[in-house]
Protein backbone atom coordinates (compact mmCIF):
# COMPACT_ATOMS: atom_id res chain seq x y z
CA UNK A 1 0.00 0.00 0.00
CA UNK A 2 1.31 3.45 -0.94
CA UNK A 3 1.76 5.83 1.94
CA UNK A 4 -0.31 9.02 1.68
CA UNK A 5 1.57 12.27 2.28
CA UNK A 6 0.39 15.86 2.51
CA UNK A 7 2.63 18.91 2.43
CA UNK A 8 2.26 22.44 3.80
CA UNK A 9 5.01 24.77 2.57
CA UNK A 10 5.51 28.13 4.27
CA UNK A 11 7.81 31.07 3.66
CA UNK A 12 9.76 32.27 0.67
CA UNK A 13 10.18 31.13 -2.91
CA UNK A 14 13.47 29.38 -2.10
CA UNK A 15 11.72 27.28 0.52
CA UNK A 16 9.02 26.47 -2.01
CA UNK A 17 11.60 25.13 -4.44
CA UNK A 18 12.86 22.84 -1.66
CA UNK A 19 9.29 21.61 -1.21
CA UNK A 20 8.83 21.00 -4.94
CA UNK A 21 12.00 18.88 -5.07
CA UNK A 22 10.84 16.88 -2.04
CA UNK A 23 7.41 16.29 -3.61
CA UNK A 24 8.92 14.98 -6.84
CA UNK A 25 11.21 12.61 -4.95
CA UNK A 26 8.29 11.28 -2.91
CA UNK A 27 6.25 10.59 -6.03
CA UNK A 28 9.18 8.78 -7.62
CA UNK A 29 9.50 6.76 -4.41
CA UNK A 30 5.92 5.53 -4.63
CA UNK A 31 4.19 7.88 -2.22
CA UNK A 32 0.70 9.16 -2.90
CA UNK A 33 0.35 12.92 -2.48
CA UNK A 34 -2.96 14.14 -1.08
CA UNK A 35 -4.51 17.60 -1.32
CA UNK A 36 -6.46 17.13 1.89
CA UNK A 37 -4.79 16.15 5.13
CA UNK A 38 -7.57 13.83 6.33
CA UNK A 39 -6.29 10.28 6.29
CA UNK A 40 -2.69 11.24 5.52
CA UNK A 41 -0.08 8.82 6.82
CA UNK A 42 2.29 11.77 7.18
CA UNK A 43 2.12 15.53 6.87
CA UNK A 44 5.26 17.48 6.00
CA UNK A 45 5.36 21.05 7.31
CA UNK A 46 8.11 22.87 5.44
CA UNK A 47 8.78 25.84 7.70
CA UNK A 48 10.26 29.31 7.50
CA UNK A 49 12.31 30.78 10.35
CA UNK A 50 13.53 34.10 8.97
CA UNK A 51 11.60 36.61 11.09
CA UNK A 52 9.34 36.41 14.13
CA UNK A 53 6.10 36.53 12.11
CA UNK A 54 7.30 33.62 9.99
CA UNK A 55 8.29 31.63 13.08
CA UNK A 56 4.90 32.33 14.64
CA UNK A 57 3.10 31.16 11.51
CA UNK A 58 5.20 27.99 11.45
CA UNK A 59 4.55 27.16 15.12
CA UNK A 60 0.82 27.86 14.75
CA UNK A 61 0.67 25.60 11.70
CA UNK A 62 2.48 22.80 13.54
CA UNK A 63 0.10 23.12 16.49
CA UNK A 64 -2.95 23.05 14.19
CA UNK A 65 -1.74 19.84 12.55
CA UNK A 66 -0.90 18.46 16.01
CA UNK A 67 -4.57 18.89 16.92
CA UNK A 68 -5.51 16.93 13.80
CA UNK A 69 -3.18 14.17 14.94
CA UNK A 70 -4.82 14.08 18.39
CA UNK A 71 -8.18 13.70 16.65
CA UNK A 72 -6.86 10.83 14.55
CA UNK A 73 -7.18 12.73 11.28
CA UNK A 74 -3.47 12.50 10.43
CA UNK A 75 -0.93 9.95 11.56
CA UNK A 76 2.63 11.37 11.54
CA UNK A 77 4.04 14.93 11.53
CA UNK A 78 7.31 15.72 9.75
CA UNK A 79 8.89 19.17 10.20
CA UNK A 80 11.42 20.43 7.65
CA UNK A 81 12.79 23.78 6.51
CA UNK A 82 14.47 26.73 8.20
CA UNK A 83 12.73 26.51 11.57
CA UNK A 84 13.71 22.84 11.83
CA UNK A 85 17.31 23.67 10.96
CA UNK A 86 17.45 26.55 13.44
CA UNK A 87 15.82 24.99 16.50
CA UNK A 88 16.64 21.32 15.92
CA UNK A 89 15.91 19.11 18.94
CA UNK A 90 13.99 21.90 20.71
CA UNK A 91 11.05 21.45 18.34
CA UNK A 92 10.84 17.72 19.02
CA UNK A 93 11.10 18.27 22.76
CA UNK A 94 8.62 21.13 22.97
CA UNK A 95 5.91 19.62 20.74
CA UNK A 96 5.59 15.89 21.50
CA UNK A 97 3.10 15.35 18.65
CA UNK A 98 5.93 15.84 16.14
CA UNK A 99 7.43 12.56 14.94
CA UNK A 100 10.33 13.73 12.80
CA UNK A 101 12.45 16.88 12.51
CA UNK A 102 14.71 17.08 9.46
CA UNK A 103 17.48 19.58 8.88
CA UNK A 104 17.97 20.98 5.38
CA UNK A 105 20.64 18.42 4.58
CA UNK A 106 18.15 15.60 5.10
CA UNK A 107 15.72 16.68 2.37
CA UNK A 108 17.20 14.29 -0.17
CA UNK A 109 16.33 11.33 2.08
CA UNK A 110 12.88 12.51 3.18
CA UNK A 111 11.16 9.37 1.85
CA UNK A 112 13.28 7.09 4.03
CA UNK A 113 12.70 9.19 7.15
CA UNK A 114 8.93 9.26 6.58
CA UNK A 115 8.82 5.48 6.33
CA UNK A 116 10.79 5.15 9.55
CA UNK A 117 8.49 7.63 11.28
CA UNK A 118 5.39 5.76 10.13
CA UNK A 119 6.87 2.61 11.67
CA UNK A 120 7.07 4.41 15.01
CA UNK A 121 10.61 5.82 15.13
CA UNK A 122 11.04 9.35 16.50
CA UNK A 123 13.67 11.13 14.45
CA UNK A 124 15.77 14.31 14.59
CA UNK A 125 18.58 14.42 12.03
CA UNK A 126 20.70 17.32 10.78
CA UNK A 127 23.21 16.32 8.09
CA UNK A 128 25.57 18.83 6.51
CA UNK A 129 23.59 21.63 4.85
CA UNK A 130 25.62 21.09 1.69
CA UNK A 131 23.61 17.89 1.19
CA UNK A 132 20.52 19.98 0.41
CA UNK A 133 19.65 19.33 -3.25
CA UNK A 134 19.97 22.56 -5.27
CA UNK A 135 18.44 21.02 -8.36
CA UNK A 136 16.57 17.97 -9.50
CA UNK A 137 13.14 16.95 -10.62
CA UNK A 138 10.39 19.19 -9.24
CA UNK A 139 6.64 18.90 -8.80
CA UNK A 140 5.63 22.50 -9.43
CA UNK A 141 3.27 24.10 -6.91
CA UNK A 142 3.02 27.23 -9.04
CA UNK A 143 0.77 27.54 -12.10
CA UNK A 144 2.43 25.98 -15.16
CA UNK A 145 3.07 29.28 -16.97
CA UNK A 146 5.51 30.69 -14.38
CA UNK A 147 8.15 29.05 -12.22
CA UNK A 148 10.79 29.95 -9.68
CA UNK A 149 14.32 29.11 -10.77
CA UNK A 150 16.81 28.90 -7.93
CA UNK A 151 20.28 29.86 -9.09
CA UNK A 152 22.12 29.69 -5.75
CA UNK A 153 21.69 28.73 -2.11
CA UNK A 154 22.92 30.31 1.10
CA UNK A 155 24.43 33.75 1.60
CA UNK A 156 27.84 35.12 2.53
CA UNK A 157 26.82 38.76 3.05
CA UNK A 158 26.33 38.31 6.81
CA UNK A 159 23.97 41.24 7.35
CA UNK A 160 23.82 41.86 11.09
CA UNK A 161 20.05 41.30 11.41
CA UNK A 162 19.83 38.19 9.22
CA UNK A 163 19.95 34.54 10.30
CA UNK A 164 20.10 33.07 6.77
CA UNK A 165 23.88 32.38 6.84
CA UNK A 166 23.39 30.64 10.20
CA UNK A 167 20.51 28.56 8.87
CA UNK A 168 21.53 27.88 5.28
CA UNK A 169 25.26 28.52 5.24
CA UNK A 170 27.39 30.47 2.77
CA UNK A 171 26.86 31.08 -0.93
CA UNK A 172 26.64 28.00 -3.15
CA UNK A 173 26.01 28.81 -6.81
CA UNK A 174 24.78 26.30 -9.35
CA UNK A 175 26.69 25.69 -12.56
CA UNK A 176 25.34 27.70 -15.49
CA UNK A 177 24.87 24.54 -17.55
CA UNK A 178 22.77 22.97 -14.78
CA UNK A 179 20.54 26.03 -14.55
CA UNK A 180 20.04 26.19 -18.32
CA UNK A 181 19.09 22.51 -18.38
CA UNK A 182 16.44 23.10 -15.73
CA UNK A 183 15.14 26.18 -17.55
CA UNK A 184 14.73 24.11 -20.72
CA UNK A 185 12.80 21.46 -18.77
CA UNK A 186 10.55 24.13 -17.25
CA UNK A 187 9.93 25.66 -20.66
CA UNK A 188 8.96 22.29 -22.09
CA UNK A 189 6.41 21.91 -19.28
CA UNK A 190 4.77 25.24 -20.18
CA UNK A 191 6.72 27.86 -18.24
CA UNK A 192 6.80 31.25 -19.94
CA UNK A 193 8.11 33.35 -17.06
CA UNK A 194 11.21 32.42 -15.08
CA UNK A 195 11.59 34.11 -11.72
CA UNK A 196 15.22 33.94 -10.60
CA UNK A 197 15.65 33.49 -6.85
CA UNK A 198 18.48 33.04 -4.36
CA UNK A 199 19.30 34.65 -1.04
CA UNK A 200 21.28 37.15 -3.14
CA UNK A 201 20.90 36.69 -6.89
CA UNK A 202 23.49 39.39 -7.66
CA UNK A 203 26.15 37.33 -5.84
CA UNK A 204 25.57 34.46 -8.26
CA UNK A 205 28.79 32.89 -9.50
CA UNK A 206 31.22 34.54 -7.10
CA UNK A 207 32.07 31.20 -5.49
CA UNK A 208 32.25 29.23 -8.75
CA UNK A 209 33.73 31.68 -11.21
CA UNK A 210 35.44 34.23 -9.00
CA UNK A 211 33.26 37.04 -10.34
CA UNK A 212 29.55 37.93 -10.59
CA UNK A 213 28.12 35.77 -13.38
CA UNK A 214 24.48 36.90 -13.41
CA UNK A 215 24.76 38.88 -16.67
CA UNK A 216 26.19 35.84 -18.46
CA UNK A 217 23.49 33.61 -17.00
CA UNK A 218 20.75 36.01 -18.09
CA UNK A 219 22.05 36.05 -21.66
CA UNK A 220 22.08 32.26 -21.83
CA UNK A 221 18.64 31.94 -20.22
CA UNK A 222 17.21 34.35 -22.77
CA UNK A 223 18.20 31.88 -25.49
CA UNK A 224 15.93 29.15 -24.06
CA UNK A 225 13.07 28.66 -26.48
CA UNK A 226 9.63 29.28 -25.00
CA UNK A 227 10.79 31.54 -22.19
CA UNK A 228 9.41 35.04 -22.74
CA UNK A 229 9.91 36.79 -19.40
CA UNK A 230 12.84 36.60 -16.99
CA UNK A 231 12.33 38.36 -13.65
CA UNK A 232 15.04 39.21 -11.11
CA UNK A 233 14.30 38.88 -7.40
CA UNK A 234 16.42 39.33 -4.24
CA UNK A 235 19.15 41.57 -5.63
CA UNK A 236 21.67 43.42 -3.46
CA UNK A 237 22.45 47.08 -4.29
CA UNK A 238 26.14 46.59 -3.50
CA UNK A 239 26.47 44.15 -6.41
CA UNK A 240 24.44 45.98 -9.07
CA UNK A 241 27.23 46.33 -11.62
CA UNK A 242 27.13 48.42 -14.77
CA UNK A 243 27.27 45.18 -16.76
CA UNK A 244 24.16 43.86 -15.02
CA UNK A 245 22.29 47.13 -15.50
CA UNK A 246 23.17 47.09 -19.19
CA UNK A 247 21.94 43.50 -19.51
CA UNK A 248 18.60 44.42 -17.96
CA UNK A 249 18.34 47.45 -20.21
CA UNK A 250 19.14 45.68 -23.49
CA UNK A 251 18.00 42.05 -23.20
CA UNK A 252 14.42 41.93 -24.45
CA UNK A 253 13.46 38.96 -22.27
CA UNK A 254 14.79 40.39 -18.99
CA UNK A 255 11.96 42.40 -17.50
CA UNK A 256 12.46 46.01 -16.50
CA UNK A 257 11.69 45.02 -12.94
CA UNK A 258 14.20 44.86 -10.13
CA UNK A 259 13.64 43.55 -6.62
CA UNK A 260 16.50 45.17 -4.67
CA UNK A 261 16.34 45.57 -0.89
CA UNK A 262 18.03 48.70 0.45
CA UNK A 263 16.86 48.05 4.09
CA UNK A 264 17.68 51.61 5.24
CA UNK A 265 19.21 54.89 4.08
CA UNK A 266 20.93 56.26 7.19
CA UNK A 267 24.67 55.56 7.04
CA UNK A 268 24.99 54.71 10.73
CA UNK A 269 22.11 52.22 10.56
CA UNK A 270 23.47 50.73 7.33
CA UNK A 271 26.82 50.27 9.06
CA UNK A 272 25.13 48.60 12.03
CA UNK A 273 23.35 46.32 9.56
CA UNK A 274 26.74 45.41 8.04
CA UNK A 275 25.43 46.62 4.70
CA UNK A 276 28.55 47.69 2.84
CA UNK A 277 26.80 50.52 1.02
CA UNK A 278 26.03 54.13 1.86
CA UNK A 279 23.23 56.64 1.36
CA UNK A 280 25.23 58.32 -1.38
CA UNK A 281 25.88 55.09 -3.30
CA UNK A 282 22.22 54.05 -3.02
CA UNK A 283 21.07 57.39 -4.41
CA UNK A 284 23.60 57.22 -7.25
CA UNK A 285 22.55 53.66 -8.10
CA UNK A 286 18.83 54.47 -8.21
CA UNK A 287 19.49 57.51 -10.40
CA UNK A 288 21.62 55.37 -12.72
CA UNK A 289 18.93 52.68 -12.97
CA UNK A 290 16.16 55.14 -13.75
CA UNK A 291 18.28 57.04 -16.26
CA UNK A 292 19.40 53.92 -18.13
CA UNK A 293 16.01 52.13 -17.83
CA UNK A 294 13.34 54.86 -17.68
CA UNK A 295 10.41 52.45 -17.34
CA UNK A 296 12.01 50.29 -14.63
CA UNK A 297 9.78 49.13 -11.78
CA UNK A 298 11.87 49.17 -8.61
CA UNK A 299 10.78 47.01 -5.68
CA UNK A 300 12.60 47.43 -2.39
CA UNK A 301 12.36 46.42 1.24
CA UNK A 302 13.13 48.50 4.31
CA UNK A 303 13.39 47.69 8.01
CA UNK A 304 12.27 49.96 10.84
CA UNK A 305 13.37 49.73 14.46
CA UNK A 306 16.85 48.27 14.18
CA UNK A 307 18.76 48.88 17.42
CA UNK A 308 20.11 52.41 17.34
CA UNK A 309 17.39 53.81 15.07
CA UNK A 310 16.22 57.02 16.71
CA UNK A 311 13.53 59.39 15.51
CA UNK A 312 16.03 61.27 13.35
CA UNK A 313 17.21 58.13 11.55
CA UNK A 314 13.63 57.02 10.99
CA UNK A 315 12.60 60.41 9.62
CA UNK A 316 15.50 60.24 7.19
CA UNK A 317 14.28 56.83 5.99
CA UNK A 318 10.66 57.98 5.67
CA UNK A 319 11.63 61.10 3.72
CA UNK A 320 13.87 59.09 1.40
CA UNK A 321 11.14 56.52 0.68
CA UNK A 322 8.65 59.26 -0.12
CA UNK A 323 10.93 61.30 -2.35
CA UNK A 324 12.28 58.28 -4.20
CA UNK A 325 8.77 56.92 -4.83
CA UNK A 326 9.61 53.26 -5.33
CA UNK A 327 7.11 51.58 -7.63
CA UNK A 328 6.85 48.67 -5.17
CA UNK A 329 7.90 48.58 -1.51
CA UNK A 330 7.64 46.29 1.51
CA UNK A 331 8.38 47.35 5.08
CA UNK A 332 9.07 45.19 8.12
CA UNK A 333 9.55 46.04 11.78
CA UNK A 334 12.84 44.63 13.06
CA UNK A 335 12.61 41.48 15.14
CA UNK A 336 15.73 40.20 16.98
CA UNK A 337 17.09 36.89 15.70
CA UNK A 338 19.14 34.63 17.94
CA UNK A 339 22.87 34.38 17.25
CA UNK A 340 22.92 37.41 14.94
CA UNK A 341 25.05 40.49 15.75
CA UNK A 342 21.98 42.74 15.80
CA UNK A 343 20.27 40.33 18.19
CA UNK A 344 23.03 41.06 20.71
CA UNK A 345 22.76 44.85 20.42
CA UNK A 346 21.48 46.49 23.60
CA UNK A 347 20.09 49.84 22.40
CA UNK A 348 16.88 48.33 21.11
CA UNK A 349 13.88 50.22 19.84
CA UNK A 350 10.61 49.49 21.64
CA UNK A 351 8.70 46.84 19.68
CA UNK A 352 5.52 48.92 19.51
CA UNK A 353 7.52 51.89 18.25
CA UNK A 354 9.16 49.78 15.55
CA UNK A 355 5.72 48.54 14.44
CA UNK A 356 4.33 52.08 14.47
CA UNK A 357 7.18 53.28 12.26
CA UNK A 358 6.58 50.42 9.82
CA UNK A 359 2.90 51.36 9.60
CA UNK A 360 3.85 54.97 8.80
CA UNK A 361 6.06 53.78 5.94
CA UNK A 362 3.31 51.51 4.60
CA UNK A 363 0.70 54.28 4.77
CA UNK A 364 3.01 56.66 2.92
CA UNK A 365 3.72 53.98 0.31
CA UNK A 366 0.01 53.55 -0.36
CA UNK A 367 -0.12 57.21 -1.38
CA UNK A 368 2.98 56.74 -3.55
CA UNK A 369 1.36 53.73 -5.23
CA UNK A 370 -1.88 55.59 -5.84
CA UNK A 371 -0.02 58.39 -7.57
CA UNK A 372 2.05 55.95 -9.64
CA UNK A 373 -1.01 53.94 -10.70
CA UNK A 374 -2.82 57.09 -11.81
CA UNK A 375 0.14 57.84 -14.06
CA UNK A 376 -0.43 54.44 -15.70
CA UNK A 377 -3.84 55.45 -17.04
CA UNK A 378 -3.81 55.45 -20.83
CA UNK A 379 -0.72 53.23 -21.03
CA UNK A 380 -0.59 49.99 -23.01
CA UNK A 381 0.73 47.05 -20.97
CA UNK A 382 1.49 43.47 -21.87
CA UNK A 383 -0.19 41.23 -19.32
CA UNK A 384 0.32 37.55 -18.49
CA UNK A 385 -3.15 36.14 -17.77
CA UNK A 386 -3.58 34.50 -14.35
CA UNK A 387 -7.29 33.74 -14.35
CA UNK A 388 -10.89 34.99 -14.44
CA UNK A 389 -12.72 36.72 -11.61
CA UNK A 390 -16.45 35.99 -11.73
CA UNK A 391 -17.19 38.60 -9.09
CA UNK A 392 -15.89 41.47 -11.24
CA UNK A 393 -16.63 39.71 -14.55
CA UNK A 394 -13.08 40.35 -15.70
CA UNK A 395 -9.79 38.62 -16.31
CA UNK A 396 -6.78 39.35 -14.18
CA UNK A 397 -3.07 39.09 -14.79
CA UNK A 398 0.33 40.64 -14.18
CA UNK A 399 2.34 43.18 -16.09
CA UNK A 400 6.14 43.33 -16.12
CA UNK A 401 5.83 45.51 -12.99
CA UNK A 402 4.24 42.75 -10.92
CA UNK A 403 5.90 39.67 -9.45
CA UNK A 404 3.52 36.87 -8.44
CA UNK A 405 2.42 36.56 -4.81
CA UNK A 406 3.95 39.91 -3.74
CA UNK A 407 2.78 42.60 -6.17
CA UNK A 408 -0.40 43.86 -7.79
CA UNK A 409 -2.81 42.72 -10.48
CA UNK A 410 -4.25 44.15 -13.66
CA UNK A 411 -7.99 43.46 -14.01
CA UNK A 412 -9.16 43.72 -17.61
CA UNK A 413 -12.34 43.15 -19.58
CA UNK A 414 -12.55 41.55 -23.00
CA UNK A 415 -15.19 39.99 -25.25
CA UNK A 416 -12.64 37.31 -26.14
CA UNK A 417 -11.80 34.23 -24.10
CA UNK A 418 -8.38 33.77 -22.54
CA UNK A 419 -6.63 31.02 -20.63
CA UNK A 420 -4.00 31.11 -17.91
CA UNK A 421 -0.63 31.76 -19.46
CA UNK A 422 -1.89 33.78 -22.42
CA UNK A 423 -0.29 37.13 -23.14
CA UNK A 424 -2.57 40.04 -23.98
CA UNK A 425 -2.11 43.76 -24.51
CA UNK A 426 -4.38 45.95 -22.44
CA UNK A 427 -5.06 49.66 -22.12
CA UNK A 428 -5.24 50.97 -18.55
CA UNK A 429 -8.24 53.18 -17.80
CA UNK A 430 -8.56 53.17 -14.01
CA UNK A 431 -7.27 52.29 -10.56
CA UNK A 432 -8.75 50.31 -7.66
CA UNK A 433 -6.68 50.27 -4.47
CA UNK A 434 -3.30 48.85 -5.55
CA UNK A 435 -4.57 47.28 -8.79
CA UNK A 436 -5.04 48.59 -12.31
CA UNK A 437 -8.24 48.40 -14.38
CA UNK A 438 -7.93 47.90 -18.12
CA UNK A 439 -9.51 46.66 -21.33
CA UNK A 440 -7.93 44.15 -23.70
CA UNK A 441 -6.73 45.28 -27.10
CA UNK A 442 -5.87 41.94 -28.71
CA UNK A 443 -4.47 38.54 -27.80
CA UNK A 444 -0.89 37.45 -28.40
CA UNK A 445 -1.59 33.78 -27.99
Amino acid sequence: MNLKVGLISLGCAKNQVDAEIMLASLIDDGFELVDYLEGADAVIINTCGFIDDAKKEAIETILEVAELKKEGIVDRIIVTGCLAQLYRDEILNEIPEIDCVLGLGANADVADYIRRAVLGERIAVFPDRKNLPLSGKRMLITPPHWSYLRIAEGCSNCCAYCSIPIIRGGLRSREIEDIIEEAETLSQSGTKELILVAQDTTAYGMDLYGKPALPELLEKLSEVEGIEWIRLMYCHPEKMTDELIETIATNSKVLHYLDMAIQHINDDILSRMNRRITESSIRILISKLRERIPDIALRTTVITGLPGEGEEEFEQLAEFVNETAFERLGCFAYSPQESTPAGKMTDRVDEEEALKRAEIIRADQFEVMQAFNLQCEGKILRVLVEGYDHYTDSYYGRSYMDAPEVDNMVFFTSPDAYEEGDFVEVEVFGVKDYDLLARALDSER
